[in-house]
């Protein structure tokens, strides 16, 4: 492991990579319940879905680790999973074969990119002042993802706005979502403290010692389960389990509409999704983690973009939506992940998944939802390397940031990024500071806006 991760040249060990993978999945592992979920919707066998999205994670995460020796671990794409289903299948009407099939194909296109450079060029093409306000961003909107899973924030008159505890209490619907807010904020403070006494595995110990907490409430009474509501047993139905077929999706794919234009679209919103989501979660973990080099590129991006293609293309024929590098990778570098070690735990855990699927499907979100927050809060921390004096890069970065967390969309937050970063330098007479490049994709951006 020595000699193929090169463990001591990226100040790491066996020990350290293993808690960095066990977290990540910790922190992703309600994908395997989620996507069935979402996919479930148009059809598809849930079962199914279930068996290809953690064999496609897997398979996409020891591509990252064999690849390219990074920390970084791959699933079915949230978003692009709700896009697949309710604009794709339920929206526009086509089946769920034809929506595997532009998968299918994205991943080839992605693939072919890959090996030309082109998204490796773009990722370099981008800013530093961006890559910094990029790790921000996804810093502040895993945050909220955080808030959000733990039922903290939720829909109100304002948009968004805080749980109420006495509404919940004359709602009687205190002891099953009222107290999985409370056990949220506790296990946050107990993973801010784990963190400030420099604890090994804070993260993951917040996990764990939150979800018991659960058990615990659970067990006495202070927490009732009521699935008609979302909020499930937090104690594991059993521990092994035979995983389900993979047969009614695998290879179920129909060639049928490629020659049409909506087709077209549909695979270049996939694509664009894709690029942006994946760039941008590259470059905030790697900015996290300290990876980029003294020219603002990532050594062994151009294997990541790979195992990012590979893993699309073999989640489609297994039968899931687009796999992705996850912004939860985030939470394994924050335990001192830094080789494809990680990436290998994590996938190894997804296989295991398959066979003791009631415990980690028990794993409730309030448990991860204090790891999101507090790698958001180790994430916001690169906001100091922006250099807020020169308004020229402060202002687009700024930009970049609000709009991942408002926009709920880590491809929105480059678009916006992007796009004001080429049109203030122009206006200001700075026009030498932009790449060609970044002309290219502020135009695409813009077209974006106007057709899709």
């Amino acid at each position: 492991m020595e000699n193929f991760f090169k463990l001591k040249e990226h100040g790491t060990d066996v020990k350290t990579e293993v808690i960095a993978g066990l977290t990540t999945f910790m922190t992703m592992a309600y994908i395997l319940a989620v996507n069935p979920s979402i996919l479930g919707a148009t059809g598809m066998d849930t079962g199914a879905i279930f068996t290809a999205t953690a064999l496609a994670s897997a398979i996409g995460s020891f591509c990252m680790a064999l690849f390219a020796n990074l920390p970084f671990v791959l699933s079915a794409g949230m978003g692009l999973n709700a896009y697949f289903a309710y604009t794709v299948v339920l929206g526009m009407g086509y089946s769920w074969e034809v929506a595997l099939t532009a998968v299918f194909v994205e991943g080839i296109i992605f693939i072919i990119l890959s090996l030309t450079n082109v998204r490796e060029a773009i990722f370099n093409a981008i800013p530093a002042s961006l890559k910094v306000a990029v790790s921000v961003g996804i810093g502040l909107f895993i945050t909220f993802i955080g808030l959000q899973n733990a039922h903290i924030v939720v829909d109100g008159s304002t948009l968004v706005g805080l749980f109420s505890f006495n509404g919940s209490v004359k709602a009687g619907t205190f002891q099953s979502e009222g107290i999985t807010v409370v056990l949220a904020l506790i296990g946050l403070l107990i993973t801010a403290f784990l963190v400030i006494k420099n604890v090994k595995g804070n993260i993951l110990l917040g996990i764990l010692i939150t979800w018991v907490l659960g058990i615990i409430c659970q067990l006495t009474g202070l927490y009732v389960p009521n699935a008609e509501a979302g909020f499930y047993s937090l104690i594991p139905s059993g521990i092994i389990s035979a995983p389900a077929s993979v047969a009614p999706t695998l290879f179920k794919m129909d060639f049928s509409a490629m020659a049409s234009l909506n087709f077209v679209v549909v695979v270049f919103a996939f694509l664009f999704v894709d690029i942006f989501d994946t760039l941008g979660t590259l470059i905030g973990c790697a900015t996290k983690a300290n990876m980029l080099d003294k020219e603002g590129k990532l050594p062994g991006i151009k294997g990541a973009l790979m195992a990012d293609a590979v893993g699309t293309t073999v989640g489609a024929c297994l039968g899931t939506s687009t796999i992705t590098t996850f912004v939860e990778s985030s939470s394994g570098i924050a335990e001192g992940g830094r080789t494809g070690l990680t990436s290998i735990v994590s996938g190894l855990l997804f296989i295991l998944a398959l066979f003791f699927s009631p415990i980690f499907l028990a794993i409730p979100s309030f448990a991860t939802a204090p790891a999101l927050i507090v790698v958001g809060f180790f994430m916001m921390q690169s906001v100091a390397k922006i250099n807020w004096s020169d308004m020229l890069e402060a202002i687009p970065a700024f930009i970049c940031i609000f709009a991942m967390p408002f926009m709920y969309s880590i491809s929105e937050g480059i678009s916006f990024g992007v796009i004001s970063f080429v049109v203030l330098n122009a206006v200001a007479g700075k026009a030498k500071k932009i790449t060609p490049l970044m002309w290219v994709l502020a135009v695409l951006f813009i077209l974006k806006y106007i057709f899709l």
